[in-house]
């Protein structure tokens, strides 16, 4: 467990962080959001002892930190930020080992161990170990910069916005592949992002910040449906609450125009249409009838060896559905980790919408009631 203890960070006569004080649980991943300059990435970063707190305690299993050789300390935190932080004059391997070498891992331990943190976040060792960081694309270079983090196997890992600088759908990519480490070895993430999508896809929970303050710590869930105030509202998206989400039909909250191709458009022009349009999956529908026939995901897409062949030969035939006539009740059960987005079709099987994760939390962080309304009924 990490405690944060009635920190406070002051440079000069400014404050930047004002009594701040919570716990992140064992094995939780907390993102810490917030707009630039309200004191996430100084807190993140008193974690690991880059920053000094003016006052108050950081505790890491009960233990003070500045009670911990800061050495120590530092090589004990997996540690990932935007730019990656690797050494270009290091190949894979040597950025990799680099701290369980100082930790003196014995040499069949230690090849074990980097060829386990490559196949952990999807690269072959055979093919990148013995290239240099600017041989890799950015999101190749981010996922070496996760599996240094892991080298050490730490108990706690501070990301800061690493994810942030990639296109959508490497960006998506990874953090489906922090999701599936995290479901796996369960450590303890504090993960900084000003991106309310991404904190409400990975986190555990989710603590927002202004101006150096928490304003509210929470599940998703309880944020999504309980903001703390009009800040947290609007930060979510919120236009109104709806309380009774079971009198919302899907066609009410659903996406109205998906982003579609026809079974034959092959699976490269499928993924620059996904770039095009800043997303991760494409809805396959025949182009005269409208008819749903299947979904196809940038992940598959991108493994393809032969992306000249055609969509139908990618995507997804057995997939859930929703009726544009149900309930958000019924959508909220549907829309999973492993089952979103959930396309919406008619009794004739002719799309009509989708429903995303984002779009269910676009609506659960809405008001019910305008604030005109409220206004007028209470004259």
């Amino acid at each position: 467990m990490i405690q944060f203890e009635d920190i406070t960070k002051k440079y000069r006569t400014q404050r930047i962080l004002s009594d701040i004080s919570f716990n992140v649980d064992d094995g939780n991943l907390v993102a810490i959001i917030g707009e630039s300059g309200c004191g996430k990435t100084t807190l993140l970063k008193m974690v690991n002892r880059l920053v000094k707190p003016t006052s108050g305690t950081i505790r890491i299993d009960g233990k003070n930190i500045q009670e911990i050789d800061e050495v120590e300390l530092r090589r004990n935190i997996g540690y990932v930020i935007q730019q990656t932080g690797l050494f270009p004059h290091m190949t894979v391997r040597q950025n990799i080992e680099l701290i369980p070498k100082l930790q003196k891992v014995k040499p069949e331990e230690l090849e074990k161990n980097t060829i386990r943190l490559m196949k952990m976040v999807g690269l072959d060792s055979a093919e990148y170990l013995d290239r240099y960081p600017t041989e890799l694309s950015g999101g190749q270079q981010q996922r070496i910069g996760v599996a240094r983090a892991f080298a050490t196997d730490p108990d706690v890992i501070l990301m800061d916005e690493p994810f942030s600088a990639l296109d959508p759908i490497t960006r998506s990519d990874l953090q489906d592949e922090l999701l599936e480490i995290q479901s796996k070895i369960k450590k303890t993430i504090v993960f900084v992002t000003h991106d309310m999508d991404e904190a409400v896809k990975i986190a555990d929970k989710i603590c927002i910040m202004n101006g150096g303050h928490i304003l509210q710590y929470d599940t998703p869930e309880n944020i999504m449906k309980n903001p703390a105030n009009d800040f947290v509202s609007s930060f979510v998206g919120k236009k109104r609450i709806w309380s009774s989400p079971e009198y919302i039909k899907v066609s009410d909250i659903m996406i109205e125009r998906p982003i579609t191709v026809s079974k034959n458009i092959s699976a490269l022009r499928c993924i620059d249409r996904m770039r095009q349009n800043k997303v991760d999956t494409l809805l396959v529908v025949d182009p005269d009838t409208h008819v749903f026939r299947g979904i196809l995901r940038a992940r598959r897409l991108r493994r393809a060896e032969d992306k000249n062949l055609p969509a139908e030969q990618f995507m997804k035939t057995k997939v859930r559905t929703l009726g544009p006539e149900q309930s958000m009740t019924d959508a909220l059960k549907v829309v999973t980790d492993k089952y979103t987005p959930v396309p919406v079709v008619d009794d004739e099987n002719h799309l009509v919408g989708l429903i995303t994760k984002s779009s269910l939390v676009t609506t659960l962080s809405q008001q019910y009631i305008d604030d005109d309304e409220e206004e007028e009924d209470e004259e």
